[in-house]
């Protein structure tokens, strides 16, 4: 069988990094990637599945597995130091190929402060070779986006604002991006986020009870792959 090529940059459909293509921006062509914030050794046999890895965590990536890079500012807020987040991402280049994105520091909840934060970091990420991510905070929707400064936007912020940011969604990928949602750790906010137009999440699900809950995992993306919700983005 000959894989589908997208008709405007003849690009594979199984290319993480296809979202730069307009036609492909305007429909989901895959199912939604899980990146785990836990490490287990099983994962590498998951179709879809990879990992979001953080300075903190001390570990590399997996050749052929999809993977991320984030800041920690989530967890650790006040911990994060940018000469030791470059200093890593720079010893990780020879990973970069198969790297979905890295992101840029944000402030959690407050999105004039995270762009303050990130639109110096941004280019210094795409110079290191790596696609770079701004993390959508709640107010975001209301300011004058820079699409041009990132290539990935991370849907972060509160809970609430984040499972409401459909038309923030809608036009990074009008605009080509890949989207990424944060904190998915069941079925109903990981379909919620493909419905959404995500192309990827991340969660910490398997952190607890990794046995057990690596074969709930598997099933969700197994049922997400028989019966993906194809979304039309409106132009």
């Amino acid at each position: 069988m000959t894989p589908y090529r997208c008709p405007e940059c003849d690009r594979p459909e199984g290319d993480y990094h296809h979202a730069d293509c307009s036609k492909y921006a305007a429909r989901v062509v895959r199912p939604v990637i899980y990146l785990s914030g836990h490490r287990h050794e099983a994962i590498v046999r998951l179709r879809d599945v990879g990992y979001l890895l953080t300075p903190r965590m001390g570990q590399s990536p997996v050749a052929g597995v999809p993977w991320a890079a984030d800041n920690g500012c989530f967890s650790n807020p006040e911990g994060f130091d940018l000469n030791v987040y470059m200093g890593w991402l720079r010893d990780l280049a020879p990973y970069a190929d198969s790297c979905l994105f890295a992101t840029a520091p944000d402030v959690v909840g407050d999105a004039p402060a995270t762009l303050a934060r990130s639109l110096p970091v941004l280019p210094m990420i795409r110079k290191a070779g790596y696609p770079a991510a701004l993390v959508a905070q709640d107010g975001l929707e209301e300011m004058e986006v820079p699409w041009h400064a990132f290539d990935v936007l991370f849907i972060g912020g509160s809970t609430r604002w984040k499972l409401a940011a459909e038309a923030l969604t809608r036009m990074a990928r009008e605009m080509g991006k890949w989207v990424h949602m944060g904190r998915v750790n069941s079925y109903r906010r990981l379909r919620h986020a493909e419905a959404m137009g995500c192309h990827s999440v991340d969660g910490t699900f398997l952190k607890f009870g990794p046995s057990k809950n690596l074969i709930r995992l598997n099933r969700w993306m197994a049922e997400m792959a028989m019966n993906p919700r194809l979304m039309a983005v409106q132009s």
